[in-house]
């Protein structure tokens, strides 16, 4: 009997033994709820486990008893939980940041093992990099989501986050147990395709599908194009990788060992490829660089998975977190393509009594077609949009994406739509876009910009007006808009009206008409600045400069020639008369003079950047700017002396080169170069008029030290530079490191000159030799210089320079001011 019951405990044992233990489960970010990838997932006191994968799901088994399951990765705190052994079971674990173990590493004596294969990894970049192919495509599925998170019981209580307490309450839940709760305002979807080729090198992607649900947000053109994966490309081979305007160190850049410590962990293999397991730091914690780890293959030295975080402690503004993951596959032909990037930007509570921002990038690529360039013409265009691109619906989505919703973004969608339909919500969103682009979007009809609705000067008086303008649900070929206004002062009425044809939008044609009367200052007359700008705002309250009541009329033409190359033909005539003492000559014996004149012109104007991006906002047409190249403008005018009355024949030309050079750790510089020469003879007012600055805030076009109207040219050439050293000095002086400041410097030199005939044929006030007392500054051989040093990033938002000005310092001017200048900058 004995011998039976030993026999019956030992078979239950290995029965016991024999029945697995299988956990599924997904592994989060506490903080952010983002999955965790490469995070090592074992049952307590074994070696039986797994590595959660990129989308931070594992599947452990294990037939030892064991009666818990753990998950460790560096810089998280390790997480235990029980389990119930020998069945199936789902587990989820969310894990906190371990903030002080986070840059902790270890250096000990002799050549550190992590260097050779950091040597291997430059050595190799052309063999992996895929810049080095001659082409490539892929299908792209991005998803981008924005959450407000850390909502402080203060604004809890606030009377508007009280009509979302329903709201409120559902995001507890789908934080989860650990989960950090947060409000969703905007989810997207896009498919596409992504087209690169190396020479000459272009890119283009196709948006081919697209939705988009957020709070204040429309699914419009824009936001069809900005949310692809084109503006999602992280590759870790360039030295230097342009993150929220920022120029970031990468981890396997050409001068790795100046700036990052590194630390050989393990290692292991990943699908099949074994590679070394390599956790990296930066050397200064204020530096634009990253932490984290990175697994490098052991045969080709190819960067196969890269997890990379920024530090709080960098010279960031208002950035709690940057987190970059990616997984990369190999090509046929060796340069390694990612299959998989994600991204999340946490962006910290401006104060304590408001909430935060957590957007989240994911991009999934596939379908990788290798070295099969297009032809030119298929790269005319960066971003275009498939007719359909928004004409989708939950069966397209379902067939298409690359992988499924989670239960929590299918939630997202609904919360969101419930988010939207709540009346104080869609008003304060409203009001939030009306006060940064100017206009109020009501229909088919945007009321703007606000700058038309109120002035006071000396030549009006107090004057009111409105405009307006019609937009894309009016129609995507025609765009009517303008403004009138009254001045109580001058009792007349000013006014602004165009028409805009677009006649194709690739390449992109348009047809203009405008027709305007309004007031407008010497220095401004041939000047096209936005009238939403805060500049031209500002000037319209206080003392005119030498004013006219200008009437246009004018007709344009733009088409888009190439890849970077614009034409903008048009022709104008206008009428000038003075609202101040001027006259001018109007024949060659300078016996009859006038106050006003009229002017036809033609011009011809080319813009040239080999790699400007532009993206559509509905019937607009927006430049983002260039990634490497300068910008080119060149622009001539002929005036048509005869034609409706024109008085003068002149020549005019202007040329202006741009370029914007990002320059690793040292920051950034701005560069401007420009010059233009009138050939004719024509009053003042028609020549080049610099434009200065009196106000107390600093302007970037203007020159800062200049009055208003000082200077006039008939041939001039400038240099404008300015350069943000980020925080190279500053982050270096211990006890300025936690303000993170930032130093900047600037100069501005203008040459110029007047001929003789150019000052005789206005009629001036001589003085007691006969002389003309100019209403401007004269010229001399000397150019016109300015430099400025200052400080940045004041509290996160404030600039402070201080001018100095060194040339035609005599007289009633300002040799040395401080400005100012509110900037909001990451």
């Amino acid at each position: 009997m004995r011998l039976i019951i030993l026999t019956l405990l030992s078979l239950c044992t290995i029965l016991g033994y024999s029945q697995k233990t299988i956990v599924t489960g997904k592994v989060t970010e506490t903080s952010t709820g983002s999955p965790v990838p490469f995070a090592t997932v074992v049952f307590t006191g074994t070696t039986d486990g797994a590595i959660t994968d990129f989308d931070g799901n594992f599947k452990a088994e294990t037939s030892l008893p064991v009666d818990s399951i753990e998950v460790s990765y560096i810089g998280y705190i390790k997480r235990v939980k029980a389990l119930s052994r020998g069945t199936t079971q789902s587990i989820n674990f969310q894990l906190d940041e371990d903030v002080v173990t986070l840059s902790e590493v270890v250096i000990v004596p002799g050549e550190n093992p992590a260097f050779a294969i950091l040597e291997g990894v430059v050595r190799n970049k052309k063999k992996n990099d895929k810049r080095e192919l001659e082409a490539y495509e892929y299908e792209s599925y991005t998803r981008t989501e924005f959450d407000v998170d850390n909502i402080s019981d203060k604004m809890k209580r606030r009377k508007i986050m009280s009509k979302i307490t329903h709201v409120l309450d559902s995001i507890e839940i789908i934080a989860g147990e650990d989960g950090r709760p947060m409000l969703p305002v905007l989810i997207s979807e896009a498919i596409s395709r992504f087209h690169y080729r190396k020479n000459p090198k272009a890119r283009h992607e196709k948006m081919i599908r697209t939705r988009l649900t957020g709070v204040g947000i429309t699914d419009g053109t824009l936001t069809s194009q900005v949310i692809g994966s084109s503006f999602q490309e992280y590759n870790f081979y360039q030295n230097w990788m342009n993150i929220v305007s920022k120029e970031f160190a990468s981890p396997i850049a050409d001068g790795w060992k100046l700036l990052y410590e590194y630390d050989l962990t393990d290692s292991l293999y990943i699908d099949d490829t074994y590679c070394y397991q390599l956790d990296f730091f930066p050397k200064q914690e204020q530096d634009l660089a990253f932490s984290g780890t990175m697994w490098i293959t052991k045969d080709e030295f190819a960067l196969k998975r890269m997890d990379a975080q920024v530090s709080k402690k960098a010279n960031l503004n208002f950035i709690e977190k940057i987190k970059i993951q990616q997984e990369l596959v190999p090509t046929d032909v060796g340069p390694w393509l990612p299959s998989k990037t994600r991204v999340v930007i946490d962006v910290k509570q401006l104060t304590p009594n408001t909430a935060g921002l957590l957007t989240k990038f994911y991009v999934s690529n596939k379908d990788f077609v290798i070295n099969q360039p297009k032809e030119d013409d298929f790269y005319l265009e960066t971003i275009s949009m498939d007719p359909l691109v928004r004409q989708t619906d939950d069966l397209y989505w379902e067939e298409n994406r690359h992988d499924s919703l989670s239960s929590t973004e299918q939630n997202v969608f609904k919360m969101i739509d419930s988010l939207k339909s709540i009346p104080q919500v869609k008003a304060m969103t409203e009001g939030f876009k009306f006060g940064v682009t100017g206009y109020l979007k009501t229909g088919p009809i945007d009321l703007g910009p606000y700058s038309t609705f109120v002035g006071n000067n000396d030549i009006e008086g107090l004057r009111i007006g409105f405009g307006a303008r019609t937009n894309y649900a009016f129609s995507k070929k025609l765009v009517l808009g303008g403004y009138v206004g009254y001045g109580f002062d001058d009792n007349r009425y000013k006014y602004n009206a165009y028409t805009t044809l677009i006649l194709n939008r690739r390449p992109w044609t348009t047809l203009k008409y405008e027709q305007q009367k309004e007031v407008e200052q010497i220095w401004l007359l041939n000047r096209d600045i936005a009238p939403n700008s805060l500049f031209y705002t500002f000037s319209r309250f206080g003392t005119l400069t030498q004013p006219f009541l200008k009437d246009k009329y004018k007709l344009s033409f733009t088409r888009q020639l190439g890849k970077g190359f614009q034409t903008d033909l048009s022709i104008r005539h206008e009428s000038h008369d003075a609202l101040f003492a001027f006259n001018y000559f109007t024949n060659e014996s300078r016996t009859t003079t006038s106050s006003g004149y009229d002017i036809t012109e033609g011009a011809v104007e080319i813009r040239y950047g080999k790699d400007e991006v532009f993206v559509m906002n509905d019937n607009d047409r927006l430049s983002l700017g260039t990634i490497r190249s300068p910008l080119f403008k060149l622009k001539y005018a002929r005036g048509l002396e005869g034609v409706i009355g024109s008085d003068f024949d002149y020549h005019k030309l202007q040329f202006s080169v741009e370029k914007r050079q990002k320059m690793g750790v040292f920051g950034i510089s701005n560069l401007k170069l420009g010059g233009g020469y009138f050939f004719g003879e024509a009053p003042y007012s028609l020549l080049f008029n610099p434009i200065g600055n009196e106000n107390p805030f600093y302007v970037g076009f203007a020159y800062n030290l200049m009055d208003f109207f000082e200077f006039s040219s008939d041939r001039f050439a400038e240099l404008r530079y300015t350069h943000s050293f980020e925080g190279f000095f500053l982050n270096r002086i211990p006890l300025m490191r936690k303000l993170k400041l930032r130093s900047i410097i600037s100069a501005n030199v203008l040459w110029g000159g007047l001929r003789n005939e150019s000052i005789d044929i206005s009629q001036f006030t001589l003085d007691g030799n006969g002389d003309p007392i100019l209403p401007f500054r004269e010229w001399t051989s000397t150019p016109y210089i300015e430099v400025g040093y200052g400080i940045s990033n004041i509290l996160r938002v404030l600039s402070i320079q201080a001018f100095h000005r060194l040339t035609y310092t005599s007289g009633d001017v300002d040799n040395f001011a401080v400005k100012f200048s509110f900037d909001l900058r990451l």
